[in-house]
């Protein structure tokens, strides 16, 4: 085994042009630019197609690293996984999670620390988006990302986070003037779809289902879903980023990671599970939170229209989008939790745990 220490820092933003609290730590010393392999974050814009907050984000970061890393912010780009994922609902504050990793001896001790691992789809053509071909490239660049993370076995992958692309009218016109046909016509639609395929790909790396799965199952046969797979869709890309976070023999980290499934929006038991899962009294987690470094989680509107038995109205509201209710639900839960709104909490779950529930996974400190 080679090796790896992960550092974690979670930074609050002002703005999404801010990138003031990243550059202090690398001016502190705290953190060092060529060690960052992720940043994921949480933006304040709608979430929809038309969320520039991602994008420019993204840009902003690449753009404060990209004097650090000598670098133009294109290239920061492609260096660094971004996984944006916009809408900060309810009590849900913008912030960012920078992930750094070096090689390190792999730990001597029994315990299992976090690491991580990268992987990255070839670009994908715009008829591919949301169906077969997109789960089977996703399964691979899975299968990559575990091996990148030296985990060794399939239970100890916690989170997989998966940043895809979605359809836009654009794209869908290049696709019909060559003969070929898209998944939908809806850009809005599109990430569902992209979402679905993203996370079912993650399924079928991880055994959690067999394949192969035809595209009429695709965000149609619910009863496909993996546990542990988080997909968020951008107008910013044509390839997935796949990023694994698990526990290994070979980090060295500080950190440990739990997760749990949350069976629906207000599955308080699924929460307190993923804490206690990393090693953390989920009791006593909000009156003394310094230990969690982040929560990450799905969150959807129940398909059937009900939760529990009761009847939610999240799908019927024309004013605001069903997955900004149900991100601001549940990130309403998890803050209570946690002790803390800076958590990151993505909308639209397709296949990403049960009908209208979803992963969450809890990274703390185990010092």
């Amino acid at each position: 085994m080679r090796g790896q220490e992960v550092s974690v820092f979670r930074i609050s933003m002002r703005g999404p042009g801010d990138a003031q609290g990243l550059i202090s730590l690398i001016e502190g010393g705290e953190l060092v630019p060529s060690n960052i392999v992720a940043i994921l974050g949480k933006t304040e814009g709608n979430g929809g197609v038309n969320d520039f907050t991602r994008e420019y984000a993204t840009w902003s970061l690449s753009a404060a690293l990209a004097p650090y890393l000598g670098l133009t912010p294109k290239d920061v780009e492609e260096r660094i996984a971004f996984v944006m994922s916009g809408g900060t609902e309810g009590v849900l504050s913008p912030h960012i999670t920078v992930f750094a990793r070096r090689a390190a001896i792999a730990s001597k001790t029994k315990d299992k620390r976090l690491c991580i691992g990268m992987g990255m789809t070839r670009p994908f053509l715009p008829e591919e988006i949301g169906r077969a071909a997109q789960i089977e490239e996703t399964a691979r660049a899975v299968h990559a990302a575990v091996e990148d993370a030296e985990i060794t076995a399939k239970e100890d992958v916690h989170f997989v986070q998966i940043k895809c692309p979605l359809l836009t009218q654009e794209r869908i016109e290049a696709a019909y003037s060559r003969g070929a046909s898209t998944v939908t016509k809806g850009s809005y639609a599109s990430m569902g779809y992209s979402r679905a395929a993203s996370a079912l790909g993650v399924a079928l790396a991880l055994e959690e289902i067999k394949g192969p799965i035809p595209d009429e199952a695709i965000a149609k046969d619910w009863s496909l879903y993996s546990s542990v797979a988080s997909a968020s869709a951008g107008i910013e890309l044509l390839r997935s980023v796949v990023i694994v976070f698990g526990n290994s023999a070979a980090a060295s980290s500080p950190y440990v990671i739990g997760h749990a499934v949350m069976k629906d929006a207000i599955d308080l038991k699924a929460v307190l599970e993923a804490f206690a899962s990393s090693g953390i009294d989920p009791l006593a987690q909000s009156q003394d939170p310094h230990r969690t470094v982040n929560v990450f989680a799905k969150a959807e509107a129940s398909p059937g229209g009900l939760i529990r038995g009761l009847r939610h109205t999240m799908l019927d509201d024309t004013d605001i989008s069903s997955t900004r209710h149900a991100r601001a639900a549940v990130g309403g839960l998890i803050a209570g939790v946690a002790g803390s709104g800076a958590v990151y909490v993505s909308g639209g779950a397709e296949h990403q745990g049960p009908p209208g529930g979803g992963p969450i996974a809890v990274i703390v400190s185990s010092d």
